[in-house]
Order: C-alpha cells, then structure tokens, then sequence
C-alpha cells in the first residue's frame, strides 16, 4: 500500500457513516465498512474445508495470552481447545512461548461471514469473534479468580493485549486519533496502540503494533468487542502470511488443526526454488559457520533450507552466504526464515568505535528481479523505507563487491537490528513472490516475470532461482 493510498484508507475509515456493534448489540456511530480492497460486503475466496491458510477475506485475531494463564485455553489433552474450535467452528492456534516472552500468540481466525449466535440477544457474528470471547472470558475468568483471593474489596482491573498489522491498526486509530478516542469516550477504557518495545513474539513480516486495552472487566469487554468489530470488517494485505511469518515458522504451534496433509504428497518437482544470497564481511565467516560448522548445521536443520558458504580467493574479501529451498507459495518458507537467523552474523557493524548499534546487511539480487523492490517511480522502495525506518539502497556496477557476477546489483539495509530485520523482511518477501511469479494481493507493484534490457539490448537472464552451483569462487560449507 502506497503513501498516498494508506492516506486514503485512514480518510475512508474517517468518512465512512456505517457503524459497530457494542457488546449489548447497540451501534456505535464510528464504525467503517471499508476494508481496504475496495469493497464494502466480503465474500470467503477459497474452499471452506481448506483452513490450513488465513485467506484475504477471512477475519482474524492474535490475542496475547499470559504464558501462566494458557492452561485454561488448552485444557488437559487440549480438550478446551478442541472445544472451542468445536463450539465456534473456527480456527485456533497457540503458539509456543518464545524465550524471555511472558505471553503467547494465540491466533483465531474463521470466515468473515456472520454465522454464530453470540450473546444473549442472539445476536450474529463471524466465527473468529465468537471464538475471541470464548478465549478472552476464559483467561479473565482466572485471573479474577486469583484477585478475589488477592485482593478483597479493590477494584478488578483487566488487560487485554493483541498484536495487529501496521496497515490494520489505522481502522482503530482513524484519522487524526478521531476512531480511537471515541473509543475511549463510549467504552471509559484505556486504549492505546504502542509502536516501540513490543514483545518478541511480534512479527516483523506484517510490522505489528500491539493494542492495549485496560479497564474493568465489562468496560474491557465492550472495548474489546468494538475494536474487534472493526478488525473484522477491515483485514490485513498481510494477513495471508501471518502463520508462515519468522516467529511461528521458528516454532511449532501446540495446538493447530491446519496440518497441511496434501503437502507430503505433491511433486517436488512441481516446486520452486527460491533463494536468497547475502554478502557477508570475511570476518564474519567465521561466525555463521560455528565451531565444527555447528550453528550453520543446526539452522539448517531447523529451518530445512540448504545454506552454503562460497569463499573469494583473498582471504580479505567479502563471501557469499546462499540460502535456498524448494519450496509452494502457500507453505512455510524454509529461506525467509534462514534468512531472518542469520542475518545479523551476515551484517557489518557500522560504527565499530561507537555505541551505534547499527548494522548493514548486504544481498545479491539480479537485475531481472531488482525491479520487483523499486517499484514504479520508486514507490515500492520509498514505501519499504517509510514502514520499516531503514535506510534502503540499490548499487550498482563499480559500487558492487568483486564476488558478485555483472547481472547482479546490490541491496543494502542499514539501520538498527530491529528496523534492518523488518527491511530485510520486505525485501525477500518481494522477491519471493516474484519468483513465484504471482503477488497474491500484497504486492501490487510487483511485475511477472520482469526483463530489463541491457546496454547491449540483449536481456538478462531471469535469475529469480539462483543456481547454487554455479562457478562463484570456492566452496567451503
């Protein structure tokens, strides 16, 4: 989504005269109907029983769980969470704990057609919200159990925190903060939407915000049902994406139903080979490999992507670091995820002298492709830049290492190690779906198949599948 685009957006959700439902089945007079694809009324766009995907339409929450309060939603065997998705017929994953995360993802996503009876006036929602409230009543049921024993005669106060997409949260925030404070006006809850110091368990593929709700438990409640009301009818461009992004591909979920059991049985054949190659510093080397190759072994056999270490003749130059997979659009990417690991052990340090943080990360991209990151006019680029706070550039010729072949350029991300992860994330991402020829609605700028032609008006060879083996320097893992 361009600039100007989210601009609209944020204007169309101030505009928009339609309304949301309150928890007592009243309407609130700042609800929007816009969905940010040009249509007012949703319809589900692939096949019911195939729910091992979050498709465009559909509705979905990530509620944060308290890693101590997790039992209560899973149940011994799971058998609470069975139940819920059972209930609602919805979509439920709880994510493994992260290390030094306190909370755990919970992701609930259905249709966005309104199928359930919610509430005790019957009233009719979509699956994924019914099975919100099923979550969050349960988690609060508990802790309110632990302050009627705790703290007798004070106030009850609860949290709710949900992680949300950069381009989502705009639906809650409204033009100039207009949504989000009569949010607070009508409900009487705390609500913020914080942008810095989120938990690890945020994901840097769709830039999440986290969305904070505190007040007492039915003003909570109401809260809740109004902010997911407006979720609903406003989904994520990146929402296709969010069970394959890099902390739940790193981690497998405890509770999923979306086991993808045709994977196992299509062609390998039939797969693409994605890859993506880094320019690492000769110092760095060293590090990426571990002692007896044991850190590159071990993220090989974490993430399931070939990696390998191709060295230049000087032991002073830069190396290469190639990561590949063969791999279907819909699936986990082994590469992405290799990638975001080894990313800062593949990056320059800038400002060795100083306390600067800041890192460079350096990658091969061919001249076929580096289309796909600048976009028409350089909006694809500029827009990369402006969401994720790196410093983005594409060199070329003279400015790029000797390793690299003549149709290859350079893209290189500076910034701290969050924002240059996020960069590098938007980067492969662009290039992926590129190389799968296809931009499934969350690139639009992104061309099929792009030949630009050359100086000697020949065109380049289109290298969106690297070969591994083809003549660089020297192998060495």
């Amino acid at each position: 989504m361009s600039i100007q685009s989210n601009a609209i957006f944020l204007s169309l959700v101030e505009m928009a005269s339609s309304t949301v439902r309150n928890v007592h089945g009243k309407r609130s007079s700042f609800q929007s109907e816009f969905n940010g694809n040009g249509a007012s009324k949703r319809r589900n766009l692939h096949d019911e029983t195939d729910r091992n995907v979050i498709g465009s339409e559909d509705t979905v929450y990530r509620y944060l769980c308290p890693v101590k309060k997790t039992g209560s939603i899973i149940g011994k065997g799971g058998e609470i969470a069975k139940q819920i998705r059972s209930e609602t017929k919805s979509n439920m994953r709880i994510n493994e704990a992260l290390p030094g995360c306190e909370e755990r993802v919970v992701t609930i996503y259905s249709t966005s057609d309104e199928l359930n009876h919610f509430g005790d006036d019957g009233e009719i929602v979509c699956p994924a919200l019914d099975a919100l409230f099923k979550v969050h009543d349960m988690i609060v049921a508990e802790v309110n159990e632990e302050e009627d024993d705790d703290d007798l005669g004070d106030k009850q106060t609860v949290t709710v925190r949900m992680l949300v997409p950069s381009d989502q949260i705009g639906c809650v925030i409204g033009k100039g903060g207009q949504v989000i404070q009569n949010l607070r006006n009508e409900t009487n809850a705390q609500i913020r939407v914080i942008k810095d110091n989120l938990p690890a368990c945020a994901l840097t593929l769709s830039h999440d915000e986290l969305l904070q709700i505190i007040g007492e438990p039915l003003i909570v409640r109401e809260a809740l049902y109004q902010v997911a009301s407006l979720l609903h009818d406003n989904p994520s461009r990146f929402q296709h994406s969010l069970l394959s992004s890099p902390s739940t591909l790193m981690h497998q979920p405890l509770i999923s139903s979306h086991r993808n059991h045709a994977a196992a049985r299509r062609d390998l054949a039939d797969a693409t080979e994605f890859c993506v190659c880094f320019i690492c510093p000769a110092e760095n080397v060293g590090g990426v490999i571990g002692k007896g190759g044991g850190f590159i072994n071990q993220i090989r056999q974490e993430t399931g992507a070939t990696i390998r270490v191709t060295t230049s003749e000087s032991e002073e130059d830069d190396s290469i670091i190639f990561i590949s997979s063969k791999e279907f659009y819909e699936d986990q990417s082994p590469t992405v995820n290799a990638a975001i690991l080894l990313q800062e052990r593949c990056s320059e340090k800038v400002g060795k002298d100083t306390n600067d943080s800041t890192i460079s990360t350096r990658l091969l991209v061919s001249s076929s492709n580096i289309g796909c990151l600048i976009g028409k006019g350089g909006a694809v680029i500029s827009e990369m830049r402006s969401v994720t706070r790196a410093n983005i550039r594409i060199l070329q010729k003279e400015n790029v290492p000797k390793i690299a072949r003549q149709d290859e350029e350079m893209v290189q991300i500076t910034g701290n190690p969050d924002a240059a992860m996020k960069a590098l994330t938007q980067v492969i991402l662009r290039l992926r779906a590129n190389a799968f020829d296809m931009n499934h609605g969350l690139y639009p700028e992104v061309q099929k198949k792009p030949k630009y032609a050359r100086g000697d008006g020949s065109k380049d060879q289109d290298y969106s599948r690297l070969n591994l083996n083809s003549k660089r320097r020297n192998h060495v893992s």
